[in-house]
């Protein structure tokens, strides 16, 4: 089945699209940087330098670290970085639902073939 995959061009040198969101979100989930990369199968630092460039973009940041001994550390998303994946996602179903149509006419090309 066809899918809509969306990347919003922000500026120039940036853009964001599913896997940075898909990296806010377990952020948000996991309370961790290192966890969330882990989990999406990548490192430590390419997780940190997504994070930073999305810092860029919007020019403020979107993941704050929380401090604290064992255990007590981590990360969470910022109010601006909890708005940019519920806008996000607002804009993928909204994308979603006005080429429903149109991705099913693909679809029924691919099967009639």
């Amino acid at each position: 089945m066809p899918a809509l995959s969306l990347r919003i061009n922000l500026d120039p040198e940036g853009r964001i699209g599913p896997g940075k969101i898909d990296l806010l979100e377990n952020i948000a989930a996991f309370g961790s940087i290192s966890a969330a990369a882990r989990g999406m199968g990548m490192s430590y630092k390419r997780a940190w330098d997504l994070v930073e460039e999305m810092n860029r973009i919007f020019g403020k940041p979107l993941v704050a670290a929380r401090t604290g001994g064992k255990r007590g550390g981590g990360a969470e998303l910022t109010p601006a970085g909890l708005a940019v994946v519920s806008r996000f996602r607002a804009i993928e179903r909204a994308a979603g639902s006005a080429a429903a149509q149109h991705i099913e006419a693909l679809q029924a090309e691919i099967d009639a073939a």
